[in-house]
C-alpha cells in the first residue's frame, strides 16, 4: 500500500461518483421524492414525506417505515427507513451496486410511487 499508486482508488471514486450522480438524476425524476446531495459514503438519503397519508391496496404510508416496507413488497427493492437515523421523513438508499441494478431500482421505485393516492 506504500508503494502504489493511488490510480485503482482514484477510479473506484469517480465509479461511485458517477453511481451517485446517476440516482440523484434519476430520484429526482420521481415526483414527490425529494433529493440532497450526499456528502460522504455511498448512500443517498431523499425525503419521501411527501407520500405520508397515502395508499395502494392495502398499503398505508404513514412514515418512512411503511414507505421502506411497501417499496419493499411491491417494487422489491430494499430500502432502509429513515427512522433508524432519527430522520423520520427520509429512506437510505445505497448507490454500492452497478448502474444497470440501479436503474431497475429506482424505475421499480417510480412505478410503485406512481400507484399511491
Amino acid at each position: 500500500a506504500l508503494d502504489s499508486t493511488m490510480e485503482k482508488t482514484e477510479e473506484m471514486r469517480q465509479a461511485f461518483e458517477k453511481r451517485r450522480d446517476l440516482v440523484i438524476e434519476l430520484l429526482s425524476d420521481i415526483p414527490g421524492v425529494e433529493v440532497n446531495q450526499p456528502t460522504g459514503a455511498f448512500y443517498i438519503f431523499p425525503d419521501i414525506s411527501s407520500f405520508f397519508g397515502k395508499s395502494h391496496g392495502d398499503h398505508v404510508i404513514n412514515n418512512a417505515d411503511d414507505f421502506a416496507q411497501y417499496i419493499l413488497q411491491e417494487a422489491h427493492v430494499a430500502l432502509v427507513s429513515g427512522s433508524a437515523f432519527g430522520a423520520d421523513e427520509c429512506v437510505r438508499l445505497s448507490y454500492a451496486a452497478s448502474e444497470e441494478s440501479l436503474k431497475e431500482a429506482i424505475q421499480r421505485i417510480k412505478e410503485k410511487v406512481a400507484l399511491l393516492a
